[in-house]
């Protein structure tokens, strides 16, 4: 699995660690945009270039960080075959695999960033790990998401 991370101004130093933190554990992972801080980013174009990204690769997924999350997402889930969920626990992290197949995790580095590194670890641990669970239900529900872009 190759992980694609994007950010903007302000999931720029979170970014950082989260990046290394996936270099550490050996996961392929690729800053798509590598360099300084940049104040006056968009994240809208941010999101655009992950997700084209993982679109154009075989088992690859992007992990994008901004204030909030919900900007990115709300970025992300415009394009057909991209699932991105705004997580903020375990449980949701759990749930946006099993049930949604999600293929792009967005995480809020205003609310991560003052937790315990721990929470923000295990998220990213039970999202990387936790696979699709695959039913019909589920099938069926992502095949009308698509159909909605």
């Amino acid at each position: 699995m190759k992980i694609f991370i994007g950010a903007d101004h302000r999931g720029f130093s979170f970014k950082e660690s989260v990046f290394a933190y996936l270099t550490k554990r050996g996961i392929e992972t690729e800053d798509i945009r590598e360099g300084e801080l940049d104040p006056e980013d968009d994240f809208p174009q941010i999101a655009a270039s992950a997700v084209i990204k993982v679109l154009g690769e075989d088992d690859a997924r992007a992990i994008l960080l901004c204030g909030s999350g919900q900007g990115m997402a709300m970025a992300a889930n415009r394009f057909n075959g991209i699932r991105a969920a705004v997580v903020s626990d375990i449980y949701e992290a759990k749930v946006s695999r099993v049930d949604n197949d999600s293929n792009v995790l967005c995480l809020s580095a205003d609310v991560l960033t003052r937790q315990d590194d721990e929470v923000w670890k295990n998220i990213l641990d039970t999202w990387l790990n936790t696979h699709f669970a695959g039913a019909a239900r589920y099938v069926r529900r992502n095949r009308q998401l698509d159909e909605l872009s």
